[in-house]
């Protein structure tokens, strides 16, 4: 059966001079808002113990255009003013139901320049897009179609770091989903193998950071000679840039290509509930797992299983999966990283990553079955640890990071 969702196409485009222009007043403007936005519904918070809502801050804006001050925001689009309030509301949602961080002001040199248009707000008509308050279409390099007969429902339009201009396009999609199969497979993720798979295939980590980190490291030295706020120093700042977005793509474009192999071959993927944002606080290796990007990884494994009809189980973080022995169920006390390969008391030897893989498998089909998995005993009342077997509930499906 099909599967229809909300899909984003993005795409890179060219605008000339007028566009351009048009384009940084509007996120100029966008920014503005989000933040006397922002701070009148901090003021009333911590003031009054007032609560303002969405309706009350569009208010606001209303009074704000209408200001001698403020009055350069009625020169731009009001839709992307209006749902940059609806994006703060949505923080602010995301907050006080305990999911995120209080909201932050928009940086003019830090923050994503960016504003979303609806569909009162542009026309897209025979392969063209044009935006309010533009007289031409967009330049638009279309590298992949877009559905058949589709109607975007919103636009978004940005600019990153490194000055290059994007596109995306929300709109209905109709996913057919893979041919059913048997296959399962479990997936340790590491630094050397960016993922060890419990068939004994080990997929090399490409270490996109680590290899252009001399150009990385030259450049930023460039930036750092430069005079604060000279042209030179905003070109050489430009040039870092261009080389973060260069191993970003090619780190996104690996890890499409490897999630999308791993859905489409197997109907069963199981991965380990791994607590990146508490593994980055180790110094030593921080840098090294943020290049890894397991935590897109497992973004992007989610909504494809969802997608193609595939079942993706995330086992407890807890789960010994390199100290269990795949051959007799024992466990062993103590296992440093730098122990690759190990012999059990039964006789199996074993590659640390490989048996890791093998577990995370054997107790992912554990929990797809009957709802149960493995991890180790944390102590008894009387205090003392044990090493014994018992059964533990996991996780299906991707719980926060």
């Amino acid at each position: 059966m099909a599967t229809h969702v909300k899909r984003a196409f993005k795409y890179r485009f060219y605008p000339d001079d007028a566009q351009a222009a048009e384009l940084s007043r509007t996120f100029g403007c966008v920014r503005k808002v989000y933040n006397l936005a922002l701070q009148a519904r901090t003021t009333a918070w911590y003031q009054r113990q007032e609560r303002v809502n969405y309706n009350a801050t569009s208010a606001m804006l209303t009074a704000w255009k209408k200001t001698e001050e403020l009055a350069y925001l009625t020169e731009v689009s009001s839709v992307p003013l209006q749902q940059c309030l609806r994006h703060l509301q949505g923080a602010f949602t995301s907050f006080f139901e305990g999911r995120a961080k209080y909201p932050r002001f928009k940086s003019r040199k830090k923050s994503r320049r960016s504003a979303e248009y609806t569909s009162s707000a542009f026309r897209y008509r025979d392969g063209q897009l044009t935006l309010a308050k533009m007289r031409e279409p967009l330049n638009i390099v279309w590298s992949r179609p877009l559905p058949e007969n589709a109607a975007p429902s919103t636009v978004t339009v940005s600019q990153d770091a490194a000055g290059r201009w994007f596109v995306s396009l929300l709109c209905d999609d109709t996913i057919t989903p893979a041919p059913a199969t048997t296959a399962a497979v479990g997936i340790d993720a590491g630094l050397t193998s960016l993922a060890t798979l419990s068939t004994g295939e080990k997929i090399t980590n490409p270490r996109h950071e680590r290899r252009d980190r001399t150009r990385l490291a030259k450049a930023q030295r460039e930036v750092s000679r430069k005079v604060k706020g000279s042209a030179n120093r905003n070109k050489a700042r430009v040039k870092v840039a261009r080389i973060h977005a260069r191993i970003t793509d090619r780190r996104r474009d690996f890890l499409h290509k490897l999630t999308t192999r791993l859905v489409r071959e197997n109907q069963t993927v199981v991965i380990e509930d791994l607590t990146v944002r508490n593994l980055v606080k180790n110094h030593t290796l921080a840098r090294a797992i943020s290049d890894a990007a397991w935590t897109d990884m497992r973004s992007m494994l989610e909504y494809k299983a969802q997608w193609y009809g595939r079942e993706l189980v995330v086992v407890d973080r807890w789960f010994p999966s390199s100290k269990l022995c795949g051959a007799c169920g024992t466990i062993r006390a103590k296992l440093p990283l730098n122990v690759r390969a190990w012999t059990c008391d039964c006789g199996a030897v074993h590659d640390r990553d490989v048996n890791a893989a093998r577990n995370i498998k054997a107790a992912g089909l554990a929990v797809s079955a009957c709802g149960d998995g493995v991890r180790p005993q944390r102590s008894t009342p009387g205090g003392q640890s044990s090493m014994k077997q018992e059964t533990q509930r996991a996780t299906t499906g991707i719980p926060r990071l």
